[in-house]
């Protein structure tokens, strides 16, 4: 097993009673599990790797489009159609794929994959719970999220009687400037890394009230950084409310975060502005705490 990362490795989830999210589902795990098609290529022959990129075009475009037939994906990949159908029937042989009337979807293997990679995380194994207190608690959606390679990632999601869904899903990836909880870690990453990050994604907007300015945004952190969360003013999705903070170590760097929200006309005020955010500072330090003192 490779070495911890910051978020820790090799602890297993929690049993007990837990708000699961409806949309995590096979195709919400492939993203992060792409490299498991290795597992699908014969070991006896030294594959190029053209081979295994090929094989995750197909399992994202099937992310994306649910199913295809063997010309549909012949088509994506530009490549001859006998290549084509050997890749999909090797990766069908091997549980990962799915063959029903001539067209393919992704298998529930994933979910196998996917459970054993999202467990790996303590931060997961410490937040679960307390999202799912405060889903309880606030009646909106909740959602916990860390950082990799310059973007995020929702880990766990729980859903309160009054929320609303949108197009986040466990496992998806987003730009850290669109939404609250990613603004809340981005603020509490050092400046170099928040210069690399814009540097390399840049800062596409997601609807009109998106910050797209560079300035702007330094400007957000340093507001995020002086009252310690983020706010998501219909940034990510419009008619959405958010606010979220970080989960910080011992040096103040964000390992992940935890939002609220709601819709816009539900979410304003002093709900927005003072008893969530107080909501959520409580239950980020306390995270935060039990990782410091496993």
């Amino acid at each position: 097993m490779r070495a911890p990362c910051r978020h820790g490795l090799a602890f297993t989830c929690r049993s007990g009673r837990a708000t699961t999210d409806s949309s995590y589902s096979n195709k919400t795990l492939v993203s992060r599990l792409v490299m498991c098609v290795r597992m699908a290529i014969p070991p006896a022959v030294n594959r190029p790797v053209g081979t295994i990129e090929r094989a995750i075009e197909i399992m994202e475009y099937l992310k994306e489009h649910d199913t295809a037939t063997v010309s549909e994906m012949t088509a994506h990949l530009d490549c001859a159609k006998s290549t084509t159908h050997r890749y999909m029937k090797t990766l069908a042989a091997n549980s990962l794929l799915v063959e029903d009337d001539n067209e393919y979807q992704l298998g529930i293997r994933f979910l196998d994959y996917g459970e054993v990679a999202r467990n790996k995380y303590r931060l997961y194994d410490e937040a679960k719970p307390r999202v799912d207190e405060l889903a309880e608690e606030t009646e909106e959606k909740i959602w916990c999220a860390v950082e990799e390679h310059g973007r995020s990632v929702h880990i766990y999601g729980a859903q309160g009687k009054h929320s609303v869904q949108t197009y986040a899903r466990v496992g998806h990836r987003n730009y850290l400037h669109q939404h609250a909880a990613g603004k809340a870690i981005l603020a509490h990453l050092p400046d170099n890394q928040i210069t690399k990050t814009i540097d390399r994604h840049g800062l596409p907007g997601r609807t009109p009230q998106t910050i797209t300015d560079r300035d702007e945004l330094w400007e957000e952190i340093e507001a995020i950084r002086d009252r310690g969360y983020a706010f998501n003013f219909q940034e990510s999705v419009e008619g959405l409310h958010a606010v979220g903070a970080p989960i910080t170590d011992e040096n103040d760097i964000a390992i992940g975060a935890i939002s609220v929200s709601g819709p816009a006309s539900r979410l304003e005020g002093p709900i927005l502005r003072d008893e969530l955010p107080t909501l959520l500072l409580g239950v980020v330090n306390e995270i935060g705490i039990n990782m410091a003192h496993p």
